[in-house]
């Protein structure tokens, strides 16, 4: 294995931890529920996944590179409304942050999954968008219903 095959299975490993968390983190404001390891584990590998993806290789601006700019400014609005406990703000900032590394992860299971790959060789066939877009309208979603569970419950983070 070479260094940057496995720096990408270190980066996918982070990646993959990030969603994870990520998934927890949101049903967590759902339920109303305090889950502090859970966001630290999120923002730490959220943030760590965002900036190892600008150690690849550099061949010019893609759409990763713009989607990991986006989050890193996502991110950070999230650890300045943890810190000042703007609520609202942070749980559509992390339903942001959850968004976009879900959106990388549909590019690359299209890339990376021969199954699938067949079915979007080129990556931005329309199946691929359609998607990404059940993917925003479930994020979106997600974030409205625990923006609006957290005025019952302001302690969710």
């Amino acid at each position: 294995m070479t260094g940057l095959q496995l720096f990408t299975v270190i980066h996918v490993v982070i990646s993959l931890h990030g969603i994870g968390s990520g998934l927890i983190v949101l049903f967590g404001f759902l339920a109303g529920m305090r889950l502090r390891a859970w966001n630290t584990a999120f923002l730490a590998s959220t943030i760590t996944t965002s900036v190892t993806g600008f150690l690849f290789p550099f061949k010019g601006i893609t759409p990763g590179i713009l989607v990991g700019i986006v989050s890193l400014i996502v991110l950070a609005l999230a650890l300045v409304a943890l810190r000042r406990h703007w609520v609202r703000t942070y749980i559509a900032a992390v339903s942001a942050a959850e968004f976009f590394n879900v959106l990388v992860l549909i590019v690359q299971v299209f890339e990376k999954v021969p199954a699938l790959h067949r079915y979007a060789p080129k990556g931005n066939e329309p199946i691929v968008a359609v998607i990404q877009l059940i993917a925003l309208v479930i994020f979106v979603g997600l974030a409205f219903a625990s923006i609006r569970r957290s005025a019952h419950s302001p302690q969710a983070i």
